[in-house]
């Protein structure tokens, strides 16, 4: 029962592959999806209050694993229902397509439930592999082959920043004895002050700050955003920053004993950063997937202000920012999704008068950037506001102070589509129909970001709970 989700999730990709061989049928491969990830997000709420150990003690299942992977199972969810028949990827390729998904859904699955790094190593590939091959598999509409750059980039930088967490992985391995994470936290107690366990810490992280797109590993997301299909930029921009996230705070608690100054200094430079870049390269897109990939690294760096503090409050209020942006991501996808006609990239201006051509769409768009802005009641500013709150609680004024800026420059962008949006004319442009599906994907999620910014006393609640037993 403990590995129940994640057999599930292998199951079924062998049985999406094949229906993979010969001529598979898209619609089959999709409902299939659909059913395995809903059918993993009751697994793993049904066992949110399990513990045990597998695989020789290298697989670790408790409540903060199974937490990340409901939140997994329902983003992936979410996905599947809106991006429909999935405009913009060539049709020969949709069942493969749906093969992928599940999976990287597997790999990230089975990423926050490793405790053993080489486990964590084969994790964090299974999942990123399938995300370089969905890249590519755009269709090729007006001759432009921009996602063939795209996929490029993508797995060249992948492989650079893989080849530098086993390296880091190497060092690890050469001080401590171990790849056992609870094994390691003990020994790094007196290698944590030495140049030698800080690079190999900081090089071990490495491969998930790339997950995250924390500056500066960030440089595939913006041409790897907009070169991707609508589908594919979805999944990307949202479920691997949950694994990347629940694997940083599982390391962090290597140096959280010790007090890790270095690390927590190498933290704090590296929010900054992606602070401003993200923000201040967002302000002058046009492309609104382009928009949103340069917006994910200054979110980045606003995770990292809960992770740096090494205290569970902070882990707990990461995790609760994490879970919302995915949703605050999400909701501005569902409108991308739908606006695109044929999968094409939405400009700012194609939001010219959606309120008129479709009322929900132009809603759904107002609470995801107003969220992303981080404007109340939304989790945004919850998220936000006790991120900065738990920075100053540990003294870092100055971080916060930089970060409070940095959510004013932000509001700017977020709102300026909001502008398109309300206070624009048509200019001719078509209604866009909306199928019940994604009528009911942009009402859940309106409502689960609204309610996760007016009541997260009790999710904090339930995040602290998990994070008090990693180890």
């Amino acid at each position: 029962m403990l590995f129940a989700p994640e057999l599930l999730m292998l199951i079924g990709s062998l049985v999406l592959f094949c229906l993979c061989l010969g001529q598979g049928k898209a619609s089959l491969a999709k409902y299939t999806s659909l059913v395995l990830a809903v059918a993993s997000a009751l697994l793993s709420l049904a066992t949110l209050q399990m513990n045990g150990t597998l695989f020789f003690d290298a697989y670790k299942v408790d409540m903060f694993s199974q937490l990340f992977k409901l939140a997994i199972s329902v983003g992936f969810t979410f996905v599947l229902l809106f991006t429909g028949d999935l405009k913009g990827v060539e049709s020969r390729l949709r069942p493969e397509y749906y093969l992928f998904m599940i999976l990287s859904t597997l790999g990230l699955m089975m990423m926050v439930s490793s405790v053993e790094l080489l486990s964590l190593f084969v994790a964090l590939e299974l999942s990123s592999y399938s995300l370089y091959l969905m890249v590519p598999m755009r269709d090729d509409h007006g001759g432009i082959r921009v996602q063939m750059e795209a996929a490029i980039k993508y797995i060249l930088f992948g492989v650079v920043a893989t080849g530098t967490m086993l390296y880091g992985l190497s060092f690890i391995f050469g001080l401590t004895g171990t790849t056992y994470v609870y094994e390691l936290v003990p020994k790094m107690h007196d290698l944590v002050s030495s140049p030698t366990a800080l690079l190999a810490i900081a090089l071990f992280m490495s491969g998930f700050l790339y997950k995250l797109a924390v500056f500066p590993f960030h440089f595939w997301v913006p041409d790897v955003y907009q070169g991707a299909s609508n589908a594919t930029t979805a999944f990307i921009a949202s479920i691997p920053k949950l694994g990347a996230v629940a694997i940083l705070i599982r390391i962090s608690t290597l140096v959280a004993s010790t007090g890790g100054e270095a690390v927590i200094n190498m933290l704090m430079i590296l929010a900054v950063c992606s602070m401003f870049y993200g923000n201040l390269s967002a302000l002058v897109q046009k492309d609104i997937k382009r928009m949103l990939g340069f917006s994910g690294i200054s979110h980045a760096g606003f995770v990292l202000l809960g992770i740096l503090t090494l205290k569970e409050t902070g882990y707990a209020t990461s995790m609760y920012y994490i879970t919302g942006y995915v949703f605050m991501n999400l909701a501005c996808f569902v409108v991308i999704c739908n606006v695109s006609k044929k999968g094409e990239n939405v400009c700012v201006e194609d939001m010219s008068g959606l309120y008129k051509r479709a009322p929900l769409l132009a809603l759904t768009l107002l609470v995801g950037m107003m969220a992303l802005a981080g404007i109340p009641p939304f989790v945004g500013f919850m998220g936000k506001f006790m991120l900065l709150l738990g920075a100053l609680r540990e003294g870092h004024l100055t971080l916060v102070i930089l970060a409070a800026l940095n959510t004013a420059i932000a509001i700017y962008y977020y709102l300026s589509v909001v502008r398109v949006a309300f206070c624009s004319a048509p200019e001719n442009r078509d209604v866009v129909e909306v199928d019940i599906k994604t009528r009911a994907v942009s009402v859940a999620l309106i409502a689960l970001i609204i309610v996760m910014g007016v009541a997260p006393k009790q999710i904090i609640a339930v995040a602290e709970a998990a994070v008090k037993n990693i180890f």
